[in-house]
Parts: structure tokens; C-alpha cells; sequence
């Protein structure tokens, strides 16, 4: 070849390039959806059972989300979190199976329909029970269908061909079946106490569905006059109250007798205010200041400190007494009053709070040796208004709330009441948290009504010390909780929770399939017509209760309806959330109970994690669950709650159609969900980024593997040591990825592999090998050597990254294993040899490559000032005086190393003008600029380029590539 030709040839062609069809620009919102299409064709989800039998199971169950709108980035997160967990299992050899589940009865669903009968003019109470369940399930069918495939385009994998609901007919009758168990155990009990009520859903709630948000109340100060003789007649005990409407309900005032309490007379007050010169008035010692100050009194001494003896039985008259409230008001000891605001006594209204309810009925024999009714007094009606029979306010037509949530009107009937008859000292108002229905987001109230409960603390079949709440707290200690936390948030709910109130007083739902005595009270327990129950739930569903009007069909020839109450109520939704694991884990025989794992928000504390434990601990005596993971909610980028009056929501269908489901996913991935978690565009931006260096990574690799022949493969004891070392550090990546794998940490399984793309390959093996890989000879055992790494490193990192970005990981996958049955998500994570291990090579290679970044620090300030160009101008004398140092590169290259032309390693310290790092003592260069020609086809510069006469523009190492090359394509 004359230097005319070999000037003229193109030597581009002659190089192993990287080739692929892996694009640059990944284009998932449109790639994603054949990707999809494709493992439907696939059937993934089953031949992955297929290939799991007899496998170690491990059960992820699945929460059910509410059937009743479009998927929240709150969904998303969860449903991707669970998807990791899923994969990683299934990946690492178990048989982890999923079947997602839907939550579709109750209050959302009918409120809905409710107001699409409203808008079309219909009144829901007059259709016929049946047909508006039938619209209730119609409803929930069509948003079943719309989640399914919002879920599935996030990459979520898992049998979405047979999923559970809760309103299967089958499901149905298991949570009728179990509802029955604690009535056959005696845990189930019909009772009258105050619960949450909701005037706008005409229902009552449970904890898990309340929400606290701001709330405006009034506040009042009032006056019970003292009915007792002695030297404390013709004072008043004053009390405080936030909710003005229940006085007419009151029946006692409670005090502490840990507080010091005062006899104050007024001394000085305006003409015109409700308290007058001479005035005497009971109040607690440290808040009297506070109450003087509401009540605009100018001046008032302290008489003499009151004595708990004194209080403790002392009589006062209802301060609306001259208006038809003329019983007793006993003034009781209690334990939840404090000094902490208010007057250190308080209103107690036995039918509208929890502890005025227990107090009174505590306390009810003394109460009934006063002479006074023991009843607990119904005030309420459900719509907020009061009973008839309530004196002044019975026929005032005020409301507590109206249709709406808004204040209907009772609490200004009342201090208008207590105004006039001059009970008042002062009102105000208060800015605080208030309890909320989480649906309709408007406040509750606590009212007394007969609702169906479960016990916490009856004594069950194994005797004294064997209650509900006693077999929850053992079961909690046996769970195993991610993030630790979890645990005393658990425990510290069940200690303190009440008896669960169960039952609603709805239409769509599971009923409560009991009948009652009607001369007794007691629960009908049969087992023949509870058969009869199941047996109609199994072919009709829960329609059939409401079919049949008075419960004959099910009571059969055995009893009369004429002596049983057949119960219209129907179960609290967590009920039916919370007996899951009854129809789902023991019902399929792919999955097994108890799950090894339960996962979802921390809300889901005093949520399904909670009803789930009751209703297992009371039917089986252990948790469903072998370990809870909760993750926080989803925040914008400034901490704030999303809302769509503040224009902050970011959506995953919006992230999906503008980014793909991978960047979505790969944010998940990357967030720290044991906190509350933030999103926006500045984050993806972060994801973006993150995805864009994995996918590089991956298609520069499969380019090299265009060139790689597997029947070259090079054994590990065989390769150069920079192999070695990065299969040592491939061992290294995989204890990190497995580890956050093993402990549900996805953060510490991302960054230890974006770590290893960005320092150990793409900065530092992938950049030394290039000149190898793309210009050695066919022959070269370096380029076979660094291919096999490479195809290791390949197969090892999309098995991994795999559960975190499945599209992309599969558009790879298929691009090395193509085929119609292939599929990266069939297959296990490949184990990384521990003879790859190797940590004498990786302590020598550490010390290589921090003489390598001082080399490289020197010649980018070369660079930056325009006396290099490419690295492989240079041959810089590389000064090392540390003997540890020279010695690591015995065998090895430091030019090829540096990515130089030449380089010199000098064995003493360099001069004073020579570059140097801080943070690595010992080592300085000096940059020269390589001697010689530079190759025409690996623009190395060397003096021997040219020796090789039929290449006189080639370097040795190139002209014997060439010839290599000529070779090859002669045979072919």
C-alpha cells in the first residue's frame, strides 16, 4: 500500500464500533405501549407461575384501592412500590404471585350514584334497594376496568385477568361468613354510644375514615347554678365548651381532683356585660385569669380554694332549667379533665362524646342514688336536627349542619337560649383541628345511636387475659415492620382504640346477616341458617339479603319473622377490606396465608393494616401478615399537599404521556418513601437525567456487543487484571443491589448501580478499554477479554434494573435475546461467582486509579488551556514516591490506563512546578505532549507509527488489525 492509498483509505469502516438499534432517544410514552401489548402476548404473568412451582412462596397482598376515580400519584407510588417488591422476590427465586384487588363498596361509590340520581332529578328512596345496588356495582365495574389499565401502563405486572373485589359474589358471602364468626363468639354486640356521625352521609364513621382539618367552632363560657345547700349555693361552676349545640344534651359537669379550684366574686364589670358586681362563680385557679379576661370581668377576688370533697357529688341546675331542663346536673370526677384551657370543668353530654359516655355510665350507680335518670338522652336526630321531644329546640327547625356541612343554625339557637336566660358569661370563637369525613370533607359531630359493635376487651374461648385487642397486641409484636416506626404507631392505636363500631346505615355493601331477638336481644346464632346466608351470597351475592323483605327465606321453617328483627345495616368497608385475606389468601390456591408481606401508606395504621388485624386476631387468633412496609404520601416540590385549587398536582398520567412510566418509576425508586415524598417537574427533571446515564450505559454496551463472539469467551483467571478488578466490582455491586433488594431499600439498590454506570464504567473501564475494543486485532485476547466482561456486566445490570425500569430494561433485553418467548421479566437474577471476588486486585486497582485521577486532573487544566486537545496528545512523566504506589502498577499499563500516547511512571517526588491533588500524597505530573506520528486509524501518537511498511500511517498494534480485517473479509 503506497502512502497515497493508505492517505485516501478510510479506516472508520476497519473499527469495532459500537452498533445497536437501542436509540439514543427512548421515546417511552410511545415505545411503552407495544412493550405492553407484547407481554399480554407474552402471557408473562402465567408462565411465570408456570416456571415458580415448587418454589418457596413469597405473598405480597394486595390493599384494595377504591374503585371510584382516576389514579393519584399517591396510587402510583404505591402500586410501583409493591411492584418492586413483587419482582425482586420473583427475580431472586421465589414465586412471588400478585393479584390486585379493589375496594368497591360503601359510602364514595353511593355517594356518586347519589348524585347522578340528583342531577337527573331521581330520589334515591324511592327507587328499589336491589336496583340501586345494581347501579352502585355498574358504577364500580366501570372503574375497575379504567384503574386496571392506568395500574398495567405503569409496568405494574400481576394476574389483572383475575382479580379480587370485594363485591364478587363469592367475596360477599366470605365477609357475610365472616361477620358471623363473631357473632357466634359473642364479640359481636348491638349498642347505644356516641360515634362519629356524618349529617351529610346520614352514616356513621369509622376512626380510619375521619380526617382533621380546620375548623371554626364556638366557644361559650356557662353558668351552672349550684343547687346544693351550703355556703356554695347561689354560686355557678362555670364550664367551657367548642360546641354550643350540645347543652340541651347535657346531664353532668366533670372536674379533676388533681386541680386546685377557686369561689371568685365579681368586684368589677361593665354595666352592660352578662356577669354583674357580686357575682360568685367556681373556676379552676390557674385558668380563672383566662376566663375573667373572655368574660370581660374588670376585677374579681378569690373567696377561698374549693376542695375536691366539696365538689365530688355537688348538685347544679341546667342552666336552661326554667325552659324545661329541670333534673339534676351531678358534678363527677374524671380523669380527662385538665388545666390545660377552658375552666377545669367540663360540660358533659353523655350522648355526643366518648368520655362523657364513659363517664356517665361509670358512674351511673351513683348517679341513680341521686334520683337521677340513667338514661343516655338522644338529642340528634340523624340529619343534625333535633328530636321533638327536646324542649325549646325540638321544634325550632334548626340544624347542627345542613345537607351541605354548613352550620344549620343550632349553636345560635342556643347561646341565644343561654343569653336569655342569662347563664352566659362569654363567647367567642376557635380556629382548630376538627374531625372530618375524608369523602364528603365535611365536619362530624358525636352522636348517640344503637349501632353494631365488636369488643375489644370481652374475654374470648381461651380465658381470662384472651380478648381482641390483648391477641392484636401479641400479633404486633410477632410483625415485622418497615420502617421500625411503624410498630409503636400500631401498638399505641390498638391500645387506645374503642370497641369497633362496624355497622352503616347505608345501602351499598355487605350487610350485617344477623337476626334478633325480639324478646330478648339476643343474636340468632344457627348454623343452618347461616348456611342459608352463604349459599344465596354465593349465587346472588349480598342482593339477596335486601331482596327479601322480612328475612324468611333465610330463617326458614326453623323460626318466625314475628320473633326476629332482621338487621338493615350494613358493614363498616373496612370490614370488608380488613376479611381479604379470607377470600383472597385462603381462597386461592396459588397464593397462602398469612402474606408474607402487607404494604401501603401510613395512613393505613389505624386503616387496613388495622381492620385487617382485627378481624384476623378475632377469627383466627394471629395477624394476616407476617410483616407490614408503609410508605408517606406524596408531596409537591415545596412540601405542600397537592391540590387543585393550588394548581400543584402532578399526575401519572401526565408524567406517563410526557416522560414514560420508567421515569415515573425510576423517581419511586430514587425517593426516600419512608417520608413523606415530593414531586414535580424540577425533580423528574432529576429522573430524567438519572434514566438518560442508564441508557447510555446499557446502549453503548450492547453497540461493543455487536462485536462479540460468546464462543471467544475468556474465563475470569484467564483475563487482564483490569477485567478482573471490574468483575470484582461487579461481586461488590451485587451484596449492595441484593442487600437494598432484601431490605425493600430501592434508594441504596439505584444508586449502587447509577454509581457503578457512572465511576466504574462509563469514567473509568469503559474509557480504558476503548482504544481496545474498537481498534485491537480480531485476535486480541484484551478485546475478547473485555467483551466477556462486558456481557457479564450487561446480563448482570438489566436482571437489576429490571423490577425498577421494566420497559426499557426488556427493549434491551430483547436486543441481545431476541425471539418471540423471550423475556427479560422471565428470568431469575444471575448470580455473580464469589471466585470473581477478589480484594488484594481491588486494593492495588484503588491505588492505580488515584494515581490516574492526578494524571487526569493535569491534563484538563492542559486542555482548558488550549495546549491539548484529545488526551492522546500527551505523554506525561507521571513522579510517585510513594514505593506502595510504584508497585501497584507492576504488569500494568499507565498510559493506556491515563488514556495517553505514552506515559513515564518516575519512581521519586516531582518537581515544584508539577500538578498535584490534595488528597493524594505523593504523586505529581508533569504534562508533555507525546512524540511521534499519529495513526491514521487509532490516533495514538507514537514514534512507531509507520514501521510496519504495508501500513505506513498505522502503529504495529493497528497495521496487524488491518491485516486481521482484510483477512476476514476476504473469507466472507
Amino acid at each position: 500500500m503506497t502512502d497515497t492509498a493508505a492517505a485516501a483509505f478510510d479506516y472508520s469502516e476497519t473499527l469495532f464500533l459500537p452498533k445497536t438499534d437501542f436509540a439514543m432517544r427512548a421515546e417511552l410514552p410511545k415505545r411503552e405501549p407495544g412493550i405492553l401489548a407484547r407481554w399480554k402476548e407474552l402471557e408473562i404473568y402465567r408462565r411465570l407461575r408456570e416456571k415458580s412451582e415448587g418454589r418457596e412462596k413469597f405473598v405480597l397482598h394486595d390493599g384494595p384501592p377504591y374503585a371510584n376515580g382516576h389514579l393519584h400519584i399517591g396510587h402510583a407510588l404505591n402500586k410501583v412500590l409493591k411492584d418492586f417488591v413483587v419482582r425482586t422476590k420473583q427475580m431472586g427465586g421465589f414465586d412471588a404471585p400478585y393479584v390486585p384487588g379493589w375496594d368497591c363498596h360503601g359510602l364514595p361509590i353511593e355517594w356518586r350514584v347519589e348524585e347522578e340520581y340528583r342531577a337527573a332529578g331521581k330520589n334515591k328512596d324511592e327507587v328499589p334497594v336491589v336496583d340501586f345496588r345494581r347501579e352502585c356495582r355498574a358504577y364500580a365495574e366501570k372503574w375497575v376496568g379504567i384503574q386496571s389499565e392506568e395500574f398495567q401502563r405503569l409496568g405494574v405486572e400481576g394476574d389483572w385477568d383475575n382479580p379480587y373485589t370485594t363485591m364478587k359474589f363469592r367475596s360477599e358471602a366470605v365477609i357475610a361468613s365472616e361477620l358471623m364468626k363473631f357473632a357466634a363468639s359473642g364479640q359481636l354486640y348491638r349498642g347505644s354510644k356516641p360515634v362519629m356521625w356524618s349529617i351529610v352521609e346520614r352514616t356513621a364513621l369509622a376512626e380510619a375514615e375521619v380526617e382533621y382539618a380546620e375548623h371554626t367552632s364556638h366557644t361559650i363560657f356557662v353558668k351552672f347554678p349550684v343547687a346544693s345547700e351550703g355556703d356554695l349555693a347561689g354560686a355557678s361552676v362555670v364550664i367551657w365548651t367548642t360546641t354550643p349545640w350540645t347543652i340541651p344534651a347535657n346531664r353532668a359537669v366533670a372536674f379533676a381532683e388533681n386541680i386546685a379550684y377557686g369561689l371568685y366574686e365579681v368586684t368589677a364589670a361593665p354595666d352592660d356585660n352578662w356577669s354583674r358586681v357580686g357575682d360568685r362563680i367556681l373556676l379552676a385557679q390557674d385558668l380563672a385569669e383566662t376566663a375573667f379576661k373572655a368574660g370581660r370581668i374588670e376585677e374579681a377576688v378569690l373567696v377561698r380554694t374549693v376542695t375536691s370533697a366539696e365538689l365530688d357529688g355537688l348538685i347544679l341546675r341546667h342552666p336552661l332549667h326554667a325552659q324545661g331542663y329541670g333534673f339534676k346536673v351531678p358534678v363527677l370526677p374524671a380523669d380527662f379533665v385538665t388545666a390545660d384551657t377552658g375552666t377545669g370543668f367540663v360540660h358533659t353530654a353523655p350522648g355526643h362524646g366518648a368520655d362523657d359516655y364513659i363517664l356517665w355510665i361509670k358512674s351511673q350507680r351513683r348517679i341513680a342514688a341521686l334520683g337521677i335518670d340513667t338514661n343516655v338522652p338522644h338529642t340528634v336526630q340523624p340529619d343534625g336536627g333535633y328530636f321533638a321531644d327536646v324542649p325549646v329546640f325540638g321544634d325550632a327547625g334548626v340544624r347542627v349542619l345542613d345537607d351541605k356541612g354548613k352550620d344549620g343554625g343550632a349553636n345560635d339557637a342556643v347561646i341565644k337560649a343561654l343569653t336569655e336566660a342569662g347563664a352566659l358569661l362569654a363567647r367567642g370563637r376557635l380556629r382548630h383541628q376538627y374531625p372530618h369525613s375524608w369523602r364528603s370533607k365535611a365536619p362530624l359531630i358525636f352522636r348517640n345511636t344503637p349501632q353494631w359493635f365488636i369488643a375489644m376487651d370481652r374475654v374470648l374461648d381461651r380465658g381470662e387475659g384472651d380478648t381482641l385487642r390483648a391477641r392484636a397486641l401479641n400479633a404486633i409484636a410477632d410483625t415485622q415492620f418497615y420502617p421500625p416506626a411503624g410498630e409503636n404507631r400500631l401498638r399505641g392505636m390498638i391500645e387506645a382504640r374503642p370497641d369497633w363500631v362496624i355497622s352503616r346505615q347505608r345501602a351499598w355493601g355487605v350487610p350485617i346477616t344477623v337476626f334478633v331477638s325480639k324478646t330478648t336481644g339476643d343474636i340468632l346464632n344457627d348454623e343452618r341458617v347461616n348456611a342459608r346466608i352463604r349459599e344465596a351470597f354465593e349465587a346472588e351475592g349480598a342482593d339477596a339479603w335486601f331482596a327479601d323483605r322480612d328475612g324468611a327465606r333465610f330463617l326458614g321453617n326453623d323460626y318466625s319473622v314475628d320473633d326476629y328483627e332482621k338487621v338493615h345495616d350494613i358493614l363498616d368497608v373496612w370490614f370488608d377490606s380488613g376479611s381479604t385475606h379470607a377470600f383472597v389468601l385462603e381462597g386461592d390456591p396459588a397464593l397462602q396465608a398469612p402474606a408474607d408481606m402487607y404494604l401501603e401508606g401510613s395512613d393505613q395504621h389505624r386503616g387496613w393494616f388495622h381492620s385487617s388485624l382485627l378481624e384476623s386476631c378475632g377469627t383466627r387468633g394471629q395477624a394476616p401478615y407476617l410483616s407490614l412496609l408503609t410508605h408517606g404520601f406524596v408531596l409537591d416540590e415545596q412540601g405542600r399537599k397537592m391540590s387543585k385549587s393550588l394548581g400543584n398536582t402532578t399526575t401519572p398520567q401526565d408524567v406517563i404521556a410526557k416522560s414514560g412510566a420508567d421515569i415515573l418509576r425510576l423517581w419511586v425508586a430514587a425517593s426516600d418513601y419512608s417520608d413523606d415524598l415530593r414531586i414535580g417537574q424540577e425533580i423528574l427533571k432529576t429522573s430524567v437525567d438519572t434514566y438518560r446515564k442508564l441508557r447510555n450505559t446499557l446502549r453503548w454496551m450492547l453497540g461493543a456487543l455487536t462485536h462479540f463472539d460468546p464462543s471467544r469467551r475468556v474465563e475470569a483467571p484467564d483475563m487482564p487484571e483490569a477485567e478482573r478488578y471490574i468483575l470484582h466490582e461487579l461481586w461488590m455491586l451485587e451484596q449492595a443491589v441484593l442487600e437494598g433488594y432484601d431490605t425493600y431499600n430501592f434508594r441504596q439498590s439505584l444508586h449502587a448501580l447509577m454509581n457503578f454506570c457512572t465511576n466504574e464504567l462509563s469514567a473509568f473501564y469503559f474509557d480504558i478499554r476503548k482504544d481496545a475494543l474498537y481498534c485491537d486485532p480480531i485476535s486480541s485476547h484484551a478485546r475478547a477479554s473485555a467483551l466477556t466482561v462486558i456481557d457479564h456486566i450487561f446480563d448482570c445490570l438489566v436482571r437489576w434494573l429490571a423490577p425498577i425500569i421494566p420497559f426499557t430494561t426488556e427493549e434491551a433485553w430483547s436486543l441481545l435475546h431476541p425471539g418471540t418467548e423471550s423475556s427479560v421479566h422471565l428470568e431469575d437474577f444471575t448470580p455473580v461467582p464469589d471466585s470473581w471476588r477478589d480484594d488484594d486486585l481491588a486494593a492495588k486497582w484503588a491505588k492505580i486509579r488515584q494515581v490516574r485521577r492526578v494524571v487526569t486532573g493535569a491534563l484538563e487544566i492542559e486542555r482548558a488551556n488550549k495546549r491539548l486537545g484529545s488526551s492522546l496528545e500527551a505523554a506525561p512523566d507521571v513522579y510517585v514516591s510513594d514505593a506502595a504506589l510504584v508497585e501497584a502498577f507492576a504488569g500494568v499499563d499507565l498510559a493506556e490506563v491515563c488514556i495517553t500516547s505514552a506515559a513515564r511512571l518516575i519512581q521519586q517526588e516531582g518537581p515544584g512546578e508539577a500538578f498535584r491533588l490534595d488528597d493524594v500524597a505523593g504523586v505529581a505530573v508533569v504534562s508533555l505532549k507525546a512524540e511521534g506520528r499519529k495513526c491514521a486509524r487509532s490516533w495514538k501518537i507514537l514514534p512507531e507509527v509507520g514501521s510496519d511498511p504495508e501500513f505506513p500511517d498505522l502503529t504495529p498494534r493497528d497495521a496487524e488489525a488491518m491485516r486481521e480485517w482484510q483477512s476476514a473479509r476476504s473469507a466472507a
